[in-house]
């Protein structure tokens, strides 16, 4: 079918803490959906109050949603303004995902992915849950983003130490 391009959206330019103005974020978006861009990637911790998922939403609007692949992430819970914890609980995974198709306007999710693994509650819980979410319709693809060696380590313990989706990988690391 096709070489994908796609885009990480975030608002805030991280290494000089500027925010992109929100028309500019829409520009952005409509601007690399022209030239072939299909694939935007965000997250409900990106932008205050959850900017980049509602400017997602506002500008996709205006694309033709079945070329236009989103994907979202969970699992970074807001203490405060500045900072975060890792959260995977089945509860915290089904409110984010209610929240994020919320805040993009959309009817499912293509790819919806944890951010990083709680290192807390079993993977198994996490991923059931999501598992659940695919059955309802809500995402049709499951991911995992920012997993470390060591989060996989004491996620996996119980698990064949080949895996079809870390074999090769983690030997990277």
């Amino acid at each position: 079918s096709g070489f994908k391009i796609g885009i990480w959206l975030c608002r805030v330019i991280w290494n000089i803490q500027q925010t992109l103005a929100y028309e500019d974020g829409c520009s952005l978006i409509k601007d690399a959906f022209n030239t072939r861009v299909t694939f935007f990637d965000t997250s409900d911790r990106y932008g205050d109050d959850h900017d980049n998922e509602l400017m997602i939403g506002k500008t996709e609007k205006q694309l033709p949603r079945e070329q236009v692949q989103l994907s979202t992430k969970f699992g970074l819970a807001r203490q405060s303004k500045s900072n975060s914890g890792v959260k995977g609980s089945p509860e915290y995974v089904r409110k984010c995902c209610e929240a994020s198709l919320k805040h993009l306007d959309i009817n499912y999710i293509d790819l919806y992915h944890q951010h990083r693994v709680d290192i807390i509650v079993s993977i198994e819980d996490t991923y059931g849950e999501l598992k659940k979410l695919v059955q309802d319709g809500k995402i049709r693809y499951i991911g995992l983003s920012e997993a470390s060696r060591q989060g996989h380590n004491k996620t996996s313990s119980r698990s064949s130490p080949y895996h079809r989706f870390t074999d090769g990988i983690l030997s990277m690391v």
